[in-house]
């Protein structure tokens, strides 16, 4: 199993080159970052999980822009987005911009995509909630035909263009994580995706988590597909839970770096904590 490292990495926190040269320094295998356009300041939609919304929502870099300079300054260390919220791109736009990193990177970036929970945020982009993953699916298979053929062409309900030529392509099409943990997400993974991340799966819920994942790599047999990794998103930090973790399936963990918020001392708050996750992950 792989331990990597999610972040939302915001403008009052440590730079993000310094970031992700100490990921890599410290051995993890990935890096990922999430994504937020911005944060309406009147919002009736809960948050995942409940409480307050964190600061760091309204903070985030956008994740192109800094995966790119990640790119720059690392060799070995997969990239990603944990997640990309793909109705809040044009789809020409995001395949150049998935594509750029890629080539940047080597072919080292994976695309975690997911519709979205913030409907306020959502509206904003002219995303209907009630259609958000519809959509999602059909941007999706957009993006694919923009980075495998020459001269693409797509007529869908929500994207609609003539042949274009759009380059770069990416070094190869980006393994599509589908990310959720909804009762018709395996359905997705299976439908979409080349990877599944579930978020924030308790240690102590793993016994049903792992009848998934079963069922997930059962209905990938029968598709006549290989085995289909699973990452977790916000994985327990503690050394007694990777075995829970391979035991249930997982290929994949990624753990959570806690935000320091923009009074602190992030960049030695996060420096500490990869430390001490690093430990975690070395057992």
């Amino acid at each position: 199993m792989e331990f990597g490292v999610a972040a939302f990495v915001t403008d009052y926190g440590i730079d993000p080159v310094e970031l992700a040269r100490a990921v890599e320094e410290r051995g993890f295998e990935s890096l990922f970052v999430t994504e937020h356009t911005h944060i309406p300041t009147s919002r009736a939609t809960e948050r995942p999980g409940g409480g307050e919304l964190p600061q760091r929502y309204s903070h985030t870099f956008d994740p192109f822009v800094v995966l790119g300079a990640m790119a720059a300054v690392t060799d070995r260390v997969v990239l990603g987005t944990a997640v990309c919220l793909v109705n809040q791109h044009h789809v020409l736009n995001l395949a150049k911009e998935v594509a750029s990193v890629d080539r940047l990177a080597g072919g080292r970036f994976e695309f975690g995509v997911g519709p979205g929970w913030n409907v306020e945020e959502m509206a904003h982009h002219g995303v209907n909630p009630r259609r958000r993953t519809a959509e999602m699916l059909e941007r999706l298979d957009a993006l694919r035909a923009l980075w495998t053929s020459d001269e693409a062409e797509f007529h869908g309900e929500v994207v609609s263009f003539d042949p274009v030529w759009s380059y770069p392509k990416p070094t190869r099409v980006p393994p599509v994580l589908i990310a959720g943990g909804g009762p018709t997400v395996l359905d997705r993974v299976l439908s979409h995706g080349d990877g599944w991340i579930p978020l924030r799966v308790p240690v102590d819920g793993l016994e049903e988590f792992a009848r998934r994942v079963e069922e997930l790599q059962s209905r990938a047999a029968d598709a006549w597909r290989g085995r289909i990794p699973v990452t977790i998103y916000g994985g327990a930090k503690k050394a007694t839970a990777a075995q829970s973790y391979v035991d249930a399936g997982v290929d994949r963990v990624l753990f959570e770096l806690a935000d320091p918020g923009p009074d602190g001392d992030a960049r030695s708050a996060v420096l500490k904590e990869l430390d001490e996750l690093a430990e975690i992950a070395r057992g």
